[in-house]
């Protein structure tokens, strides 16, 4: 049991405000207790070079975060001139996380950009982003359809994102900065609804652990993916894909 009194295999609070922003094919406000993060979809009528007259569409994402979503300001990426390397990491991830799901070969040659903002930072803000890129993304393809852009929803599965980690001895679901800053061990699920693993990060930040570690840290991500699964089920209702 944690010191604020949530279960040790227990996620925090979660939110999802659908069509957060007026424009966007599909946007939403996800909240992991404190990280707060929009996703918003758009979709372009083209393709990266290496796609053209494929006949295929792409998926692709970018993440930033607001200068004052953390304790302290942070510099604007725009204003250094480059962009860091967590973030290059962090929105490969999301784009890899969602291509895992999508037939790309039946929405043209589109490419289908997430962009994903943290507007406030507490811990899981990739994984944040990738639960509610899911939530807009489906959004977004069902007015695709409704404009008769396809002619039906390309999902194979849904997706989710989860942190796990190894605080002070104790196996921790979902982690605040707080835990996370002080984790002997840091991992981060990326699974389908059914239970397919998409991506698998995990550090020792001190010392190796074992393997019987890694199985409960596994099966804690699971009991939470599948409780965040249930919650984007019905957040979308009847637009959540049948698979």
């Amino acid at each position: 049991m944690r010191n604020n009194g949530r279960p040790n295999d227990k996620i925090r609070d979660l939110r999802i405000t659908k069509n957060f922003l007026k424009y966007s094919e599909g946007s939403v406000l996800v909240e992991m207790s404190d990280t707060k993060v929009i996703c918003g979809v758009s979709v372009e009528e083209k393709v990266p070079p290496f796609l053209r007259n494929s006949g295929k569409g792409w998926l692709t994402a970018e993440y930033s975060m607001l200068p004052r979503a953390t304790q302290s300001r942070s510099t604007r990426e725009a204003i250094t001139g480059r962009i860091g390397g967590r973030t290059h990491e962090i929105q490969r991830l999301i784009g890899r996380a969602l291509r895992a799901v999508l037939n790309l070969d039946i929405i043209g040659e589109r490419t289908i950009w997430i962009d994903c903002d943290v507007i406030q930072a507490d811990g899981g803000t990739r994984t944040a982003s990738i639960t509610g890129g899911y939530v807009a993304l489906v959004e977004a393809l069902w007015a695709m359809k409704k404009k008769g852009m396809i002619e039906k929803i390309p999902l194979r599965d849904s997706v989710a994102a989860i942190s796990v980690g190894l605080v002070h001895g104790q196996i921790l679901l979902d982690l605040s900065y707080e835990e996370d800053s002080k984790a002997e061990v840091d991992m981060n699920f990326v699974m389908t609804g059914k239970g397919l693993l998409i991506e698998v990060q995990g550090t020792a930040e001190k010392t190796p652990f074992t393997k019987e570690h890694f199985d409960t840290m596994y099966q804690y991500s699971l009991k939470g993916i599948s409780e965040i699964t249930r919650q984007q089920k019905a957040m979308l209702g009847p637009m959540f894909p049948a698979v």
